[in-house]
C-alpha cells in the first residue's frame, strides 16, 4: 500500500476521506442541492460549500488561498475537486505540511491541523450529505473508531464548549446539542449522537434509510 492510500498516515486518511466525499458529491441529483440537510441551517449545497471553505482555512496560515475554480452554484463537483487538489498538494510537500502554525486550539503543524479539522469534517459532513440526498450513509468503521476514540478523549470542559454556540466566535456553531443514544448502540450511532446528530433524521422525499 502506498503512503497516499495508507490510513495510518495523515495524507492517506485525508485522501481516502476526500475520495469518499467526492463520490457522494458526484451522486447528488441536480434537484437535491437545495434540500434540507441534518445541519439545521444548511442545505445539501451549503454542506459542500462549508467543506470547501474549511479547505481554504487550512491554507490561510501559509498565506495561501484556493486555486481558481467554479463556484459551488456553478459546478459543485468541480469546486470541490479544486479544493481537494490544493490540500493534497500541500500534504505532498513535506516542508509545507510540517510548517508549524497558530490555530484556534494552539500551535501545530499544517498537516496536524488538516487531520484534526477538515479530514474529520469530510467524514461527518459526508454523513450529512448522504443523509440529505438519500445515499448510503454508512461511515468507514475505521474512521468511526478513530473519531470515537478522539471524541471520547476530549476534556469535559472543551467538549461542552464545542457544543456551545458562539463559544469560538460570533456565529460559530461547532456541534449541535448531544443526542443521547443507548450505551449498546452501534459505534456510528454513538459518534453521531456525541457530535449532535440524530441517526433517525431524514429529509423529506429522499428515501434515506433509518
Amino acid at each position: 500500500m502506498t503512503e497516499s492510500h495508507n490510513r495510518d498516515t495523515i495524507l492517506g486518511r485525508y485522501r481516502a476521506r476526500a475520495d469518499a466525499f467526492e463520490r457522494k458529491v458526484a451522486a447528488v441529483q441536480p434537484d437535491q442541492w437545495e434540500g434540507q440537510s441534518p445541519c439545521e441551517e444548511w442545505t445539501a449545497s451549503d454542506v459542500v460549500a462549508h467543506i470547501i471553505e474549511m479547505h481554504e482555512v487550512m491554507l490561510r496560515p501559509l498565506g495561501r488561498g484556493l486555486s481558481p475554480a467554479p463556484s459551488v452554484q456553478e459546478d459543485t463537483l468541480a469546486a470541490f475537486r479544486v479544493a481537494k487538489a490544493d490540500v493534497e498538494a500541500l500534504l505532498n510537500d513535506p516542508a509545507l505540511a510540517r510548517t508549524e502554525v497558530a490555530t484556534p486550539t494552539g500551535r501545530m503543524t499544517v498537516e496536524q491541523h488538516i487531520d484534526q479539522v477538515v479530514s474529520d469534517d469530510l467524514v461527518i459532513h459526508g454523513w450529512d450529505l448522504a443523509r440529505a440526498t438519500g445515499q448510503d450513509d454508512t461511515m468507514d468503521p475505521e474512521d468511526v473508531e478513530r473519531m470515537w476514540s478522539g471524541t471520547s478523549a476530549i476534556p469535559p470542559d472543551v467538549f461542552e464548549m464545542l457544543h456551545t454556540p458562539n463559544a469560538f466566535g460570533p456565529g460559530i456553531v461547532v456541534f449541535g446539542p448531544v443526542v443521547e443514544v443507548s450505551e449498546d448502540a452501534p459505534p456510528q450511532d454513538r459518534l453521531l449522537g456525541a457530535l449532535g446528530r440524530d441517526r433517525h433524521w431524514q429529509a423529506h422525499g429522499t428515501g434515506a434509510k433509518q
